[in-house]
């Protein structure tokens, strides 16, 4: 039976159990939803944004406190907490104020005399199933558009953020949102399936393990419903001979780090070539020992716990394998003492394409460095993953870095930037890291129904 509850990780203590909804309750949410549809759907854009805009200063007026509650379900340092709240206030901001103009009629060339467009409107309810590890961001970006497109919002939280979704649902009823615009659920695994197959929901997002996002589109499939995917990442971070080694080390750095690495887009293989190498591990490795760890709630912490003692065990078992089959640990490499899911800053070279580690997603504080003697087997290794989410490319040459990019096969490459999101820019991925949109237009396009228009000449 799933459990929603607020398992503080950095100390292991469950300070807050919430109930699992009932099968009555999930069919009351999807009625709401559908239900609210029937008006929203023919609101006016300008109300949309108007709820939108609420949404971004309700978001903003209570940073602190949202923060905070993230900082105690799954570790996340206050500093970089707020951070995402903002990320999270940007979004809804960008939505109500560029949104109208995205859904705006899209006239197509005559054929056979007369006049056509495209209208855009929405589906009808969408059920959103996120991940823990960005417990606003990921939920900002998929109900702002959607809200945007007239759409209706049932929303499944991980069973680790049952008070962020809580305090989101809060933000909505806040602003003035009509019941069954956005509807929070804490459903199990079983009863999102039965919300998938229900015929009142026209689609599912989600942002998660390889796994979920397998059974997810399964069951989508069979009963013929959008999805849109966004699960794993294996993203190169590629480190040219002509690259500003500094500020290399500082973005691969927070790229990898940020979040204890608990991203999908982190920088969680890193390709240096050979002449820059032993730069780039001396200053990585110092950078690397210099970072804060500790309370997620204490001024000045970089890095907390990872999320779950679960997360903690899979992490170690990686690592530790890795290092029977012939792996060195130039940093770190173990649990910390104390309570709660702690592991060191870590950095790991001879890892080989035999290895376990390298197959597989690391989704915790542990960084690889691999010497590369060329362009082409930096491309080689970077695109022997099962995974297509991001990459970066650290270069002075901008056209030499692009014509790397064009090789890559991923969804998001940046140039001498670290991994990141915007809310105009769109962000999934290839391969088995999901497939679909989010954000930008591309991802505001993803469920809308572009009907087609036409009137005789």
């Amino acid at each position: 039976m799933t459990q929603y509850a607020v398992t503080n990780p950095a100390t292991g203590e469950v300070e807050k159990v919430f109930s699992t909804a009932s099968d009555d309750e999930i069919q009351k949410a999807i009625t709401q939803a559908h239900d609210a549809f029937g008006e929203w759907r023919q609101s006016r854009v300008a109300e949309r944004a108007a709820l939108l805009s609420r949404v971004a200063d309700l978001y903003a007026e209570r940073r602190e406190a949202l923060a905070s509650i993230i900082a105690r379900e799954m570790g996340k340092p206050l500093f970089q907490a707020g951070l995402e709240v903002d990320i999270a206030v940007s979004i809804y901001r960008y939505y109500a104020e560029n949104g109208p103009a995205f859904l705006e009629d899209e006239p197509l060339d005559k054929a056979g005399g007369g006049s056509a467009m495209i209208r855009k409107e929405g589906l009808g309810a969408l059920l959103g199933i996120m991940p823990w590890n960005f417990p606003y961001y990921q939920v900002a970006r998929f109900a702002g558009p959607n809200l945007m497109n007239g759409n209706t919002i049932v929303l499944k939280h991980a069973p680790q953020c049952p008070a962020s979704a809580a305090a989101m649902a809060q933000i909505f009823q806040d602003a003035g949102a009509a019941e069954g615009l956005y509807v929070n659920v804490y459903a199990s695994n079983e009863q999102a399936a039965d919300i998938i197959a229900d015929p009142r929901i026209q689609g599912v997002s989600l942002t998660g393990s390889e796994r979920a996002g397998a059974a997810v589109a399964e069951i989508a499939g069979r009963h013929l419903k959008k999805v849109v995917l966004e699960l794993g990442g294996s993203d190169p971070f590629i480190v040219l001979d002509d690259a500003d080694i500094e500020q290399a080390v500082q973005q691969a750095l927070i790229g990898r780090f940020g979040n204890a690495g608990q991203a999908c887009n982190a920088a969680k293989r890193i390709f240096v070539d050979r002449a820059v190498h032993d730069d780039f591990l001396s200053g990585f490795k110092a950078a690397l020992e210099s970072i804060v760890v500790g309370d997620p709630m204490a001024a000045g912490t970089f890095m907390g716990p990872l999320s779950s003692e679960a997360a903690l065990n899979t992490l170690e078992a990686q690592v530790n394998d890795a290092v029977a089959q012939g792996a060195e640990v130039v940093s770190g490499g173990q649990r910390l003492d104390g309570p709660g899911a702690w592991y060191a800053p870590t950095l790991l070279t001879g890892v080989t394409s035999k290895m376990r580690l390298f197959h597989e997603e690391l989704f915790g504080p542990v960084a690889v460095i691999y010497p590369v003697d060329s362009e082409e087997e930096a491309v080689r290794l970077a695109n022997d993953s099962a995974y297509g989410l991001g990459a970066v490319i650290q270069s002075r040459d901008i056209a030499r870095a692009q014509s790397l990019a064009n090789q890559l096969e991923v969804g998001m490459v940046h140039i001498n930037e670290g991994p990141g999101s915007a809310a105009e820019l769109p962000f999934g991925g290839v391969k088995r890291s999901g497939f679909g949109r989010e954000l930008g237009r591309d991802g505001m396009a993803e469920f809308v129904n572009r009907k087609l228009i036409k009137i005789g000449g």
